[in-house]
């Protein structure tokens, strides 16, 4: 079956973000994210989930264990399991990105204050 944003399962994070879960199994979930302007992601990590973030559209900022990385359209950056991240939307315009995790966070998701 195809999937796209249209027939994807959709759901609200954060602060008026957007996710279609394009692939949801326990080994492997793939889900497009929207991020509007001045939004942002708690700081976490996953014990387990390694995590690849790629930016369809717009540009984001990771950052990890304290270094920043600023990421353009059609780039990406691994996230290991156990390291500290936070994903950012400091443009004036929305930032669309897939977020790839192996396998999949459900349950490994430890949020930072």
């Amino acid at each position: 079956m195809k999937i796209s944003k249209q027939n994807a399962s959709h759901y609200i994070w954060g602060n008026h973000c957007d996710g279609w879960h394009l692939l949801q199994n326990e080994g492997l979930s793939i889900i497009h994210e929207r991020m509007p302007a001045g939004t942002v992601e708690i700081r976490h990590y996953h014990s387990v989930s390694r995590q690849f973030f790629f930016i369809l559209s717009g540009i984001g900022y990771m950052e990890l264990q304290g270094e920043e990385f600023e990421l353009a359209t059609h780039e990406g950056i691994e996230i290991p399991p156990g390291e500290p991240h936070q994903m950012q939307n400091r443009s004036a315009a929305d930032v669309e990105f897939l977020v790839i995790s192996l396998p999949s966070t459900r349950g490994d998701r430890i949020e930072l204050i």
